[in-house]
């Protein structure tokens, strides 16, 4: 069985950093800069919320980080790589195999089983899946009795549970999510931020969350504030009133 001090990091540093980051949609007089020089680091091994307010670039900033939008200039590293030299190909490979994606929509397929939509990217890679592994986040995320129910058999938190079980069961060396707890009501909400916290905390998991929540943020370890495409601060620790407050003086 796998073990929490089996699970633990020995990586130290950065999961992801960027630099001189900048991304622009449009051209000429419409043209808007969703991201003006950003240079982030984002700690392996902890959970990071964006937040900001709306038209910030914080959704921007984290598809960039994943890989899901190109850049016009700047460098965005994930460990040692540096994606925004990769061709397509390579960046689909490196998504699949190092990078977890959890969104506020669940993203399941309704004809799979609740085991065969975690175990999907591994089928998909041609992989085996460690069950020893499995069955430890499936118990800890407690979907060991829902494991043969079709998504429209499990509520919403536990469709979000079921996401966040194939988030984690490639060891990815960072998860982003997008929102997670936007369709979910605040007691489900909670739960499933708990968990993402624990996976941080006890799994060693290092997360990147957007989110437009304060109480949500406050489960991170550090929040980093953008507005206008360009950072405007960052809180360590954070609480639902240091966030709010650090977002009024941001006017959101």
């Amino acid at each position: 069985m796998t073990t929490l001090i089996e699970r633990e990091h020995t990586h130290q540093g950065n999961a992801v950093s960027a630099r001189g980051l900048n991304k622009n949609y449009g051209r000429g007089e419409t043209a808007v800069s969703a991201l003006r020089n950003i240079d982030i680091d984002f700690d392996a091994s902890r959970f990071t919320a964006i937040m900001g307010p709306s038209g910030s670039g914080k959704s921007t900033l984290m598809h960039c980080l994943a890989g899901l939008d190109s850049t016009d200039s700047g460098s965005i590293h994930i460990g040692g790589t540096d994606i925004t030299q990769l061709n397509d190909t390579a960046l689909t490979a490196l998504r699949r195999d190092r990078i977890g994606f959890i969104f506020q929509a669940f993203n399941l397929v309704p004809t799979l089983t609740a085991e065969q939509n975690i175990t999907l990217p591994v089928a998909l890679a041609n992989g085996t899946v460690d069950r020893d592994w499995f069955t430890f986040i499936t118990g800890t995320l407690g979907l060991t009795d829902r494991l043969n129910h079709r998504p429209h058999q499990l509520s919403g938190g536990q469709q979000q549970r079921v996401a966040v079980a194939r988030a984690l069961l490639t060891r990815p060396e960072v998860i982003f999510a997008d929102e997670p707890t936007g369709n979910l009501d605040s007691r489900v909400g909670a739960e499933v931020l708990g968990m993402l916290r624990r996976s941080s905390q006890e799994m060693g998991q290092s997360i990147i969350m957007v989110t437009h929540d304060p109480i949500a943020a406050s489960y991170a370890d550090r929040v980093v504030l953008l507005s206008d495409g360009v950072l405007a601060g960052e809180l360590e620790n954070p609480t639902p009133e240091t966030v709010l407050a650090a977002l009024a003086k941001l006017g959101a």
